[in-house]
């Protein structure tokens, strides 16, 4: 990690690691840890830092302008494909098979290789587009 590990970023990460299938934008994550005594400046500077350490994803969803950032670091990401939806911003595991059907299509049809650890792919999950909002 390029820095140290202060309190603050401590209680940044557990917030992230806690709910690594959801994405927040800087906003909602200094609200939901205003108990943890961290200020929107410390948030966008350590928001920085992991990412550029590779334990954040940063997320547009929907064509939008705000940045949403997610946990990238557990091992059940790893070597994942991920699947975000655009309506309610959850993100989702592709499956092994599915995923590797993807990239090898992707390799036999276009001879370009997916980098599964950075790709993330957008639509809209089952539960949203079988709601009637």
């Amino acid at each position: 990690m390029s820095k140290y590990m202060t309190k603050q970023r401590e209680a940044l990460l557990g917030f992230l690691a806690e709910h690594h299938d959801e994405s927040f934008s800087a906003r909602q994550i200094a609200e939901s840890l205003n108990g943890d005594k961290i200020s929107i400046s410390a948030v966008y500077r350590n928001l920085s830092a992991l990412e550029e350490d590779g334990k954040l994803r940063r997320v547009i969803k929907g064509g939008g302008r705000e940045v949403f950032y997610q946990y990238a670091d557990c091992e059940e990401c790893k070597e994942c494909l991920h699947l975000s939806c655009k309506k309610c911003g959850k993100t989702y595991h592709m499956s092994a098979q599915g995923a590797d059907m993807l990239m090898n299509s992707v390799a036999a049809q276009e001879k370009f290789f997916i980098d599964k650890v950075g790709t993330v792919l957008y639509g809209v999950c089952e539960k949203c587009r079988n709601s009637r909002k």
